[in-house]
């Protein structure tokens, strides 16, 4: 069985809170964010989507994650409409004992070197988890960019 099971049983429709910080020194901005995620491709992928806000503008995210069978490498491929415009992020990672998955990818920052960007999937409970989205600077430093708790839609 796929190490991404945890995912497969979150599947359904959830609600939650998007918290955005620009930089550690700037106030959190926070819009309403709806999510689903779904198996797909005969329970090879793991696809979640996203809807959430920035300045009152509807902005949209798709996160889809795969593992070879018998490995414990997990990859994925991101888009925002609004962190990556008309760009996706190819991301690699892996699943821990709890569940969580995480993957790291990285984008261009000119004029300087690529930063990188951690996506963590943390399954809590049944009815509860949580996205977490980190900038990692070229001198390795991670700072929270985005957090979204979500709770299942009834």
């Amino acid at each position: 069985m796929s190490a991404l099971a945890e995912l497969f049983d979150l599947s359904g429709k959830w609600q939650g809170t998007n918290r955005l910080w620009l930089s550690p020194r700037e106030p959190v901005r926070k819009s309403e964010s709806l999510a689903e995620i779904r198996s797909i491709e005969q329970d090879q992928f793991s696809e979640i989507c996203y809807s959430w806000a920035y300045e009152g503008q509807p902005q949209e995210g798709w996160l889809i994650l795969g593992q070879e069978t018998n490995h414990k490498v997990v990859k994925a491929v991101w888009f925002d409409t609004w962190h990556m415009r008309d760009q996706f992020m190819v991301c690699e990672g892996r699943v821990d004992d709890s569940g969580a998955v995480t993957v790291q990818g990285s984008y261009a920052a000119p004029p300087g070197p690529d930063w990188g960007w951690q996506i963590t999937i943390e399954p809590n409970e049944d009815d509860l988890f949580r996205i977490l989205m980190h900038n990692i600077t070229p001198d390795g430093e991670k700072e929270l960019a985005v957090e979204i708790p979500y709770s299942r839609v009834v």
